[in-house]
């Protein structure tokens, strides 16, 4: 199929993935643009990355290129490194009935058969800037003109065998603003308790994929829509229900992160987790604070027994799980402002991600603004307006602020 009549120009491919088809191509090699780049191209998106196939095995791959690297022990594929650019260079895959089920071996085979390997026909598009042709065996160009996501082959047999593309389906759906076919919606929240036997570090993984990329409130909705967030967060599901609450601490969450991603400001995985765990922990505490506990051994508590079932189903490293516990115990230090804890507190380094939260809290209705609003303040004006800050906090003020926090706490 000519490119042109696809949409698709060569123009935002970049040097180096041009670069790598030429040289290839010069080797005697077939070798395409394909997968999510091509069908970005499509789509006037710019790529995030570029993905090479080619009938050259990895061997081959690496005697071209001084520069590439092979990886992977299933599947045996080449990283071209260009300075901080990866070229990734794969072989084209064989027809899934010549792989053996408990065969590591690489298995090689045709560009046709390596489109029915894809997992859905809108990445299974073959493009070759230099002859200006796409190669679609699957019908992804059309899927794309119909908005469809589709998965290649029979849908139950390739969600059986991966349970992780049920995942991809709605990210891509989510992402790309496509409609799952009707076969694979059915399918998705019959299936969807397969996820459970996926090993929890490869679902983190792919939790930064879904919420990390941009479109976190859109994939959110998606997954509640297939009935998989409750799978991967019960406990969540179990408080917030089915329905999305614009109003919700965590609908607010991922709406900044995708505002932040957008301005290319960075975001961490420890306040998304903190924002996704926060109302069944929340919910615990407040009961157990209303049945007599300490509020201080409730919090912890509640996040203990919250955080070790989560863990169970996707994993958290502790570089992100101590500092989203931080986040959280961090937010009873907001009341005590008298003397010098509010100075101290200031420093912390973890201040101004509690302090984002519990903007989040206020947002979400669950504290009254004038708390978040006499820390904005703080931290806007000069060292000695903050002591004039400090200093007209009367005591009866203090005592007022943290009754009312009681309050709505055992009525909650």
């Amino acid at each position: 199929m000519d490119a042109a009549a696809c949409g698709l120009t060569s123009a935002r491919i970049s040097s180096q993935a041009r670069q790598v088809i030429e040289r290839l191509q010069d080797a005697g090699y077939t070798a395409y643009l394909v997968g999510g780049c091509v069908r970005d191209l499509v789509l006037g998106r710019e790529p995030k990355d570029f993905d090479v196939v080619t009938q050259a095995r990895p061997e081959e791959i690496r005697q071209i290129f001084r520069n590439a690297r092979l990886i992977g022990r299933r599947f045996r594929l080449a990283h071209v490194h260009f300075g901080r650019e990866i070229i990734e260079v794969a072989t084209y895959r064989a027809a899934p009935s010549l792989v053996p089920d408990d065969s590591d071996a690489n298995v090689f085979g045709t560009v046709e058969e390596d489109a029915f390997r894809r997992d859905f026909t809108v990445n299974a598009l073959y493009y070759d800037p230099e002859a200006g042709l796409v190669r679609d065996y699957v019908g992804g160009f059309q899927d794309l003109a119909d908005g469809l996501l589709r998965v290649v082959g029979d849908p139950e047999e390739r969600f059986r065998e991966d349970p992780v593309r049920m995942l991809r389906a709605v990210r891509f759906a989510a992402k790309l603003g496509l409609r799952l076919t009707p076969d694979s919606a059915a399918l998705v929240p019959r299936l969807g308790h397969l996820l459970s036997g996926v090993a929890p570090a490869r679902l983190f993984e792919e939790m930064l994929k879904l919420f990390h990329a941009g479109n976190a409130v859109a994939t959110y909705e998606a997954l509640c829509e297939h009935r998989l967030f409750e799978v991967l967060f019960p406990s969540v599901a179990a408080v917030l229900g089915t329905e999305s609450d614009p109003d919700s601490l965590l609908l607010q969450a991922l709406r900044n992160s995708d505002r932040r991603i957008a301005e290319n400001k960075p975001v961490t995985p420890a306040f998304l987790f903190a924002a996704l765990l926060w109302e069944p922990v929340r919910e615990e505490a407040l009961h157990a604070i209303a049945e007599g506990m300490v509020p201080v051994e409730a919090w912890q508590k509640a996040a203990e027994r919250v955080l070790r079932e989560q863990l169970q189903i996707v994993t958290i490293p502790k570089r992100f799980s101590v500092p989203m516990r931080e986040i959280w115990s961090l937010q009873s230090r907001f009341d005590r402002r008298s003397g010098r804890q509010a100075f101290r507190f200031l420093e912390s380094k973890r201040f101004r991600a509690a302090y984002d939260f519990l903007g989040l809290r206020v947002g979400a209705g669950e504290l009254e603004p004038e708390l978040f609003e006499w820390w904005t303040r703080f931290q806007e004006v000069e060292p000695a307006e903050r002591e004039v800050l400090v200093q007209g906090l009367s005591g009866q003020g203090e005592k007022r602020v943290r009754r009312k926090r009681r309050r709505r706490a055992s009525s909650g």
